[in-house]
């Protein structure tokens, strides 16, 4: 920083700001003052296109004719200056001096009396974190410097939560995605960083749990199959409830929010409580867990289209083809009757299955089958849930089926197919 700068924040909500010039550059810092709520003013025979624009909207006014004196800056609390012209801009600067105006000086900061620094913005529930860096007057650094804070801001590792207290908290409802907190959202991270509540799933990962700030506290909501010791309506009640307290409340939610999480129904209450509340995607575990086994839900000649249903559901009709993927989500303990139903519904019983557990997790494993088989090779394995169930064609692509998983936590010889766990985190070949 240069010596004797002062770094300051400025409110120039409705105050006059006179910006000398139309090009570019005056562009830039015309908009950002226009933004900032700044009634500026432009001095200058012609605009760049960005200037006109503005001009058009009644975003900022117009003097269309070059600097005539001090007369032009009376009124101004800021006057800027970039016409492209040393002595032009140098005379705005003394005469703002000699009115005792500050004057950022574009081009030649040092004979200004003010300095723009390079900015930005966190966006947080709590209202946005401005960024303004100086570096000694050169600007490139600036902006470095800059894209490095607040990538570090956002990246969710800074505790960024609100300090006074609140009228009324919020909720934001984000998915946690497939199990390798490595999959979670930049948006998620943040969020995260902000909340004084979490209330969590039983499958989100655990490490985005564990670094928390101590004082935040967890909420377990977690279902099992056949144990819900928290009914939904009781979990609505608690977002609600806990918002309405000024907390700062993140539903992390394995998956996606809104598919077969309950998503929906968890915004419609906050909503109806008049609660503010955000809906954050992840990655699905529909999708995620059978790639990281090596199988696409859709595939150019094997498959062109895929379902996803609950095991826990009765099945829709669905197309009999292997070229129809169909994903069951909460499917292990109704494997059998899900097989036996779809043979019964027209589909071979020959079309390949398989088992993910533990996807995107280090205890990743894979067993593959047939609908005729694959309950019984589930049960002698001792599959348990969490696992997603794919049915279809694309299960011949999966590295349990080809062998190309690299470095396998573990092979069961299971009369020509195999149950195949795979450390994730580690490359896979490609499949012929």
């Amino acid at each position: 920083m240069s010596p004797g700068l002062t770094l300051l924040g400025l409110d120039l909500r409705g105050r006059r700001v006179v910006a000398v010039g139309g090009g570019p550059v005056s562009a830039r810092r015309v908009l950002d003052l226009a933004e900032d709520g700044a009634q500026v003013s432009v001095v200058a025979p012609e605009l760049c296109p960005d200037l006109a624009a503005a001009v058009a909207r009644r975003q900022v006014g117009w003097v269309p004719r070059p600097y005539a004196g001090p007369g032009d800056l009376a009124g101004a609390w800021l006057v800027h200056t970039a016409t492209g012209q040393d002595r032009v801009d140098d005379r705005v600067a003394h005469d703002a001096a000699g009115s005792r105006i500050f004057c950022v000086r574009a081009g030649a900061p040092a004979r200004g009396t003010a300095r723009v620094p390079a900015r930005g913005r966190v966006a947080t529930q709590d209202g946005p974190l401005q960024v303004a860096v100086h570096a000694g007057g050169d600007p490139r650094r600036s902006v470095t410097a800059r894209d490095a804070v607040l990538t570090h801001l956002g990246s969710g590792s800074v505790d960024l939560r609100a300090r006074r207290p609140r009228r009324t908290g919020w909720v934001a409802l984000v998915g946690a995605g497939p199990g390798d907190e490595q999959l979670v959202t930049a948006r998620a991270s943040a969020l995260l960083a902000q909340a004084d509540v979490v209330v969590t799933d039983r499958l989100v990962p655990r490490g985005l749990l564990a670094r928390l700030p101590a004082d935040v506290r967890v909420v377990d909501v977690g279902k099992t199959s056949g144990s819900h010791p928290v009914p939904q309506h009781e979990i609505n009640q608690i977002l609600v409830e806990e918002a309405r307290a000024g907390r700062a409340v993140v539903r992390l939610k394995g998956g996606d929010p809104y598919v077969l999480g309950r998503g929906g129904e968890e915004r419609l209450a906050c909503e109806a409580a008049g609660v503010e509340v955000e809906v954050v995607p992840g990655i699905s575990s529909a999708v995620a867990v059978p790639a990281a086994a090596g199988i696409p839900v859709t595939h150019r000649g094997l498959a062109r289209g895929y379902t996803v249903v609950t095991g826990h559901d009765e099945l829709p009709a669905l197309p009999t083809g292997g070229d129809h993927t169909l994903v069951v989500l909460m499917g292990v303990a109704t494997l059998r009757r899900t097989a036996a139903l779809l043979v019964e519904h027209g589909r071979s019983p020959a079309m390949p299955v398989a088992v993910v557990e533990s996807g995107c997790t280090p205890q990743q494993r894979v067993t593959v089958g047939t609908l005729a088989d694959i309950a019984d090779r589930a049960e002698a394995v001792g599959v348990a849930s969490p696992a997603v169930v794919v049915v279809g064609d694309v299960v011949r692509l999966s590295h349990a089926r080809t062998g190309a998983g690299t470095m396998p936590a573990g092979v069961l010889d299971l009369g020509g197919e195999v149950a195949l766990g795979v450390r994730p985190s580690l490359r896979v070949g490609a499949v012929a």
